[in-house]
């Protein structure tokens, strides 16, 4: 835990650790299994999707903070700061790739044959499936090959696109392009209408080269 507030619990979610039980093995550790044996009495009242008072999702190789309800009543208001857009979720990742800074705002939907991706539209023609989805991403270099990320919508995979459209893939993710070598996108921090989170301790992150790709994350 990183920290605990009136309305809302700050968890630290590992890279590699998906918050809620896998399809493939649903007794398989997640970030929920560890925060029902500290509270077990939070097993109850939940509304689906949202057990343990989880209110929103990182993909499974993603590190970083993760935003808990404290009790019931507390969930709604924090969905409908998701829904709003009233959130601003800060996030670092590394690219070998050029790119380019700025914001990228480009509508998202998912891929036509695979699940496991989202396409930007970069032109009328692309192919989709389903609805586009409004989409807005700052992107800044912060350092050689490091990068920060401010989203303030919440699509699936939204920096990982957004930044392969940016020209600067995550390194180690082969679904959008990025070269070989450890993946690393990190939820540091959210901003919320007067307040703003703690931030989640970077991990310390393993020469490039030694790490899993994450052509497969969810």
């Amino acid at each position: 835990m990183i920290a605990l507030e009136a309305t809302r619990i700050w968890l630290y979610k590992p890279g590699g650790t998906p918050v809620f039980p896998p399809h493939a093995d649903p007794n398989g550790d997640c970030v929920l299994r560890r925060l029902l044996a500290h509270w077990p009495e939070r097993a109850e009242g939940w509304p689906a999707g949202f057990e343990g008072g989880i209110a929103h999702r990182l993909d499974t190789a993603t590190s970083g903070l993760l935003l808990v309800a404290r009790a019931p009543a507390d969930l709604p208001p924090l969905r409908e700061l998701f829904r709003s857009g009233a959130l601003r979720k800060h996030y670092r990742f590394r690219s070998s790739g050029a790119g380019r800074e700025g914001v990228v705002d480009v509508p998202l939907a998912h891929h036509p044959r695979r699940a496991d991706r989202m396409v930007a539209r970069r032109g009328p023609r692309t192919a989709h499936r389903g609805k586009w989805y409004p989409a807005w991403t700052r992107l800044t270099r912060v350092g050689a090959g490091d990068w920060a990320a401010e989203i303030r919508t919440g699509v699936m995979h939204q920096v990982r696109a957004h930044a392969a459209y940016a020209g600067a893939p995550l390194d180690g993710d082969l679904i959008y392009g990025g070269a070989p070598g450890p993946f690393f996108l990190h939820h540091l921090r959210m901003e919320g209408p007067g307040w703003v989170s703690p931030e989640a301790p970077l991990p310390t992150l393993p020469p490039r080269g030694d790490e899993p790709d994450a052509a497969s994350v969810g």
